[in-house]
């Protein structure tokens, strides 16, 4: 993964842990340096955030944090789960053999994790993904992989409630 990436999902993971709060106007300068980086590789990881919408790029206001409200969250976790579920009755429909035996794998990759929230997470968002293209729909795979993308860090979070992973390993 290149700088950018890995500067936008460190961007992402503050957005999401209240470290940078909604609302907050995110200076270039000072990102660069919180971050260790120029200020070139910020403003790259600003605009690839203000596109999946963790950020808003405001004239003359420069890049805020942006507000995504409890309810707000909500609604994208319940179209999530409704897409996901849609994948999954695609997938069902359209298995083969070897996407089958891929899924397992994903899936017992998930239950070896259990316990490390970490590979935990790498390997549940491979699953997510393995069904998603599972289902043989690349417009329905490809609205799911921007979705997940803008759930990220909240999902990642979630996995730290008591029992969250195990009850998502169930979900599978």
């Amino acid at each position: 993964m290149n700088a950018k990436h890995n500067l936008s999902n460190a961007i992402e993971q503050d957005i999401a842990t209240g470290i940078l709060i909604p609302g907050e106007r995110l200076d270039e300068m000072s990102l660069a340096v919180r971050y260790g980086v120029s200020r070139t590789p910020v403003r790259e990881a600003l605009h690839l955030l203000a596109t999946s919408g963790f950020i808003e790029l405001r004239p003359r206001r420069g890049a805020i944090v942006a507000d995504v409200g409890p309810e707000r969250l909500f609604a994208m976790f319940e179209v999530m789960g409704e897409l996901e579920a849609f994948c999954g009755r695609l997938a069902a429909r359209r298995l083969t053999q070897g996407s089958s035996l891929e899924l397992i794998a994903c899936h017992e990759a998930c239950r070896n994790a259990q316990g490390d929230t970490d590979a935990y997470y790498g390997l549940n968002e491979l699953f997510h993904q393995k069904l998603y293209e599972t289902s043989g729909n690349p417009f329905l795979a490809e609205q799911c992989l921007a979705l997940q993308k803008r759930l990220r860090p909240y999902r990642r979070l979630q996995l730290q409630a008591p029992n969250r992973m195990r009850e998502s390993f169930a979900e599978h």
